[in-house]
C-alpha cells in the first residue's frame, strides 16, 4: 500500500468517526483535495482512488492543473482570494468559489459568468488581520448584496482558524460561524466550507460540508 493510499483510507475513516460522534450523515461531507505544490503524479493516484473534488488557491496554478487533468467529472474549486484582473480567467472554469472577500469583487465576476457559479463567503471569524474576509458583523449586508447577482449564487460561508489556536479555540471559531449561517438562512440551507488537514475532524463536528484537505493526502 502506498503512502497516499494510507493516507486517504485514515482520512475517511476519521471523517467517518466524525460524523458517527455527532450523528451525521457521512455524505453530507465532501473532502477537497488541495493540489498546492504536489506533482501531478501524486494527484494522479489521489485520483484513481476515487476522489473527485480539487482545489488550488491561486488562479494560475489551477489552470495549469487543468490543463493536466481534463478529466470530465473533476469538480473543480479555487478557494484563494481572486483579484479582479484574473476574474474573466478563471470563474467559467471552476465549479466552486470559495473566497468572495469584498464586495467590489462581485460584480466583476457576476459580469464574466456565462452561468452561475457556486460560491461562499469569506468570513475572517477570528478577526485576523493577516486573513481576508468579511468581519462577522458584515456578513449580513455581504448576503443581501450578493442577491442582486443573478449569476453569484451564496451556497454557504467560508473561514479558517488560526493554524496556532488550540482544539477548543478552533472549535469556537468554527462554532460561531455556523451560528451566523443559522441567522441568515431562510428559505434555503447555507454549507459551511471549513476545515483544513490539522482541524478538519473539529470543523466536522461543528457542521462543516466542504473541508479542504492538503497535506495530510501526502505526507
Amino acid at each position: 500500500m502506498t503512502m497516499i493510499k494510507s493516507n486517504a483510507e485514515q482520512i475517511v475513516t476519521r471523517i467517518q468517526q466524525s460524523c458517527d460522534k455527532v450523528s451525521r450523515d457521512v455524505q453530507e461531507v465532501c473532502p477537497i483535495i488541495v493540489t498546492k505544490n504536489r506533482m501531478n503524479e501524486e494527484i494522479q493516484e489521489v485520483y484513481s482512488l476515487g476522489f473527485r473534488h480539487f482545489a488550488e488557491n491561486r488562479v494560475e496554478k489551477l489552470l495549469e492543473r487543468q490543463k493536466a487533468f481534463s478529466q470530465e467529472d473533476i469538480v473543480w474549486h479555487l478557494i484563494g482570494p481572486l483579484q479582479k484582473r484574473k476574474v474573466k480567467q478563471i470563474v467559467n472554469q471552476i465549479q466552486y468559489f470559495h473566497a468572495i472577500d469584498r464586495l467590489s469583487i462581485m460584480e466583476e465576476i457576476d459580469k464574466r459568468l456565462d452561468s452561475p457559479l457556486k460560491c461562499f463567503l469569506e468570513v475572517n471569524v477570528s478577526g485576523e488581520e493577516s486573513k481576508h474576509g468579511f468581519k462577522t458583523s458584515e456578513v449580513f449586508e455581504a448576503y443581501e448584496v450578493a442577491k442582486q447577482y443573478s449569476n453569484i449564487q451564496i451556497i454557504g460561508l467560508m473561514t479558517m482558524a488560526p493554524f496556532e489556536a488550540n482544539d477548543e479555540a478552533i472549535r469556537n471559531y468554527f462554532r460561531e460561524l455556523k451560528e451566523v449561517s443559522k441567522k441568515l438562512q431562510s428559505t434555503s440551507t447555507l454549507k459551511l466550507s471549513m476545515g483544513m488537514s490539522q482541524d478538519y475532524p473539529i470543523a466536522i463536528e461543528e457542521g462543516s460540508h466542504f473541508i479542504r484537505i492538503g497535506t495530510a493526502w501526502f505526507e
